[in-house]
């Protein structure tokens, strides 16, 4: 992973400085609330339902050890709110049925960062110094900035991988951090980067997607996509450059958002993501970044062009660790050993088929820890568990570790002669289902637990399901699918995306849920990216797992040997789908909600 160097180890602990005198000024009414407020949010500090939420930078998803001790720490000393707070939170919550208000916990989240929820604002100095010993901050993960740039949780060591795409994100990070003209843009902005065959970084739902491609000549440069996004309105991102040379990617990103910064809405925030731009202007939106894009390469002399020697620089620091002492062994003789010990250990078996993938050092693995578990959140950690996390990253993973788009936490550099020793001590920690890409292994937001925007609850839906669904032979059967829930239509639980969409809407100030399908992320196990659809009318909290059983039943019924869920909505179409659900309605939820349509 990239190593800090003195000036960036300096940089975040300067703004973590600047971040306590601010936080001092504005305790002690010398900085009022409205100029207070941008400050901590680009910060990361967010003030939530009941308590702040404090977002955690962690840059193209790679971690230290090191680092997530530092979380444990933080999760363990400050992740617990003021006792009247938390009392407040758990009646206002438990008036919905709400029993389950984790403190002291990590959350993993979609764009590879970490949120912590109960911090009281008066000690948020105390952990952004805490952070800041680590290399880590909140930086830019929130307000109306470039985000933290996304990329595949398998860059580096993926075996379908054209270029590493990791120094370009490390580029793209050090560019965009802080960038004057980029600042306050009239809505949040995404860049999401995919150096493999296969997409694994949903590219096209992001504000910028990026593949790395190589040309006839064997160039490297990139494929842009410009205005994905979710939301309100799902919009997949449109190609507006088949080849951009590698070195002028920089160059190219200031184009497209200096036309948005110009011409993006900022009299209504629902339209005021650059989706809407790019979809309202079509070819004049191109053009007008063309046009951009030829003035500073042509007036500027193209200022941000990536020399060959900053981009060596940048990659150097991407040098696969030091890894174990480990004698090689034979390919073929490490496969054999596998094998065996999967046939002798059926679940290791599973494990080894759901949670490892192969790696371009054949002697290595890259390893999947689910954090999808009955009892916990999607995503979520105990200060116990990130210490656990830790010590195996350390033990097994050299030290490095990555946050995945699907909250989990990936292990690159295990070696394959240790997959093993790892499952059992993965196992004992609660690590090891083997689910990663099955119905459990759900996306699912915090929702109204937790956040003020949300409209309804989403932990209750996902234990729901997950408590259902907790026989391996009946997941496996089912096959690969991907199960999204979000709170509200801001969709930070991605559902649009899902093969199973679940979207929490309020009704007459009752928690109701949409059910879309087909959605896809744009990668090889979903297809093209594409917005899911609605099957009927909203359900109700306890609808919800019979609807999403009758739904997987049909499936069942209708497949075809060998056939995807995703597929077979394809085929079949959504009306035997729509049929399911609408026969799986509890008889009072059916009148409320034709009462309330």
């Amino acid at each position: 992973m990239y190593q800090y160097t003195a000036f960036d180890k300096q940089f975040v602990r300067q703004r973590a400085d600047q971040f306590r005198d601010q936080l001092t000024r504005w305790q002690t009414g010398k900085l009022p609330e409205d100029d207070f407020r941008p400050l901590r949010l680009q910060n990361g500090w967010y003030v939530q339902r009941y308590a702040p939420m404090l977002r955690v930078a962690v840059p193209y998803g790679e971690i230290a050890s090191r680092q997530i001790r530092v979380l444990a720490k933080i999760a363990r000393e400050y992740d617990e709110p003021e006792a009247a707070v938390f009392k407040a939170a758990m009646e206002g919550q438990g008036k919905l049925g709400t029993t389950f208000l984790p403190t002291h916990c990590a959350h993993f989240t979609t764009r590879t960062n970490v949120q912590f929820n109960w911090i009281p604002l008066a000690k948020s100095a105390d952990v952004m110094d805490l952070l800041a010993s680590v290399d880590m901050h909140g930086i830019q993960t929130s307000g109306n900035c470039i985000r933290n740039t996304t990329t595949d949780a398998l860059a580096g060591v993926a075996v379908d991988e054209i270029v590493d795409p990791r120094p370009y994100a490390e580029l793209i990070r050090q560019w965009s951090t802080l960038h004057p003209e980029f600042a306050f843009l009239p809505r949040k902005f995404k860049i999401a980067i995919s150096g493999a065959r296969d997409d694994r970084a949903a590219t096209g739902w992001h504000d910028v997607g990026l593949h790395l491609v190589k040309n006839g000549a064997g160039e490297i440069g990139f494929k842009v996509f410009v205005g994905g996004g979710m939301g309100r309105t799902p919009v997949v991102g449109t190609v507006i450059r088949e080849f951009l040379p590698w070195d002028q990617i920089m160059n190219y990103i200031e184009a497209i958002v200096r036309v948005y910064n110009e011409h993006g809405r900022r009299d209504n925030k629902y339209k005021a993501r650059i989706k809407i731009l790019v979809k309202s202007e079509g070819q004049q939106y191109i053009d007008d970044v063309e046009a951009e894009y030829r003035q500073i390469m042509e007036i500027d002399g193209g200022p941000h062009t990536i020399p060959q020697s900053e981009f060596d620089r940048v990659a150097a620091c991407f040098v696969a660790p030091p890894l174990a002492d480990i004698a090689d062994v034979d390919p073929a003789a490490l496969d054999a050993s596998l094998k065996a010990q999967a046939a002798e250990h059926v679940m290791f078996g599973r494990w080894l088929q759901r949670n490892v993938h192969p790696h371009q050092n054949p002697q290595l693995r890259a390893v999947t820890l689910s954090f999808k578990r009955p009892g916990q959140s999607p995503g979520d950690a105990t200060s116990e568990q990130l210490i656990a996390l830790a010590d195996l990253v350390d033990k097994y993973s050299a030290g490095e570790a990555r946050v995945t788009h699907d909250q989990n936490v990936l292990l690159p550099w295990v070696h394959a002669s240790r997959l093993f020793e790892l499952w059992q001590e993965a196992r004992a920690l609660g690590l090891a289902s083997a689910n990663v890409q099955l119905l459990t292994d759900m996306i699912a937001c915090p929702g109204g637990d937790f956040c003020a925007l949300a409209n309804a609850r989403s932990l209750p839906i996902a234990e729901a399901i997950t408590q259902r669904y907790q026989d391996l032979d009946e997941l496996d059967d089912i096959g690969e699918i991907d199960l999204h829930i979000s709170g509200c239509i801001n969709s930070c639980g991605h559902h649009h995306s899902g093969h199973i969409g679940i979207l929490g809407v309020d009704k007459d100030g009752k928690e109701w849920y949409q059910v879309t399908l087909g959605g896809s992320d744009g990668s090889d196990l979903s297809g093209a990216a594409v917005a899911g659809k609605v099957i009927g009318p909203s359900f109700s909290a306890a609808e919800v797992p019979d609807v999403i059983e009758a739904v997987l039943g049909t499936y069942r019924d209708l497949r075809e040997s060998g056939e995807t869920f995703q597929n077979t909505v394809r085929r079949a179409g959504l009306d035997p789908f729509k049929e399911a659900a609408k026969q799986a309605r509890h008889p009072a939820a059916a009148e409320e909600a034709v009462a309330s349509a």
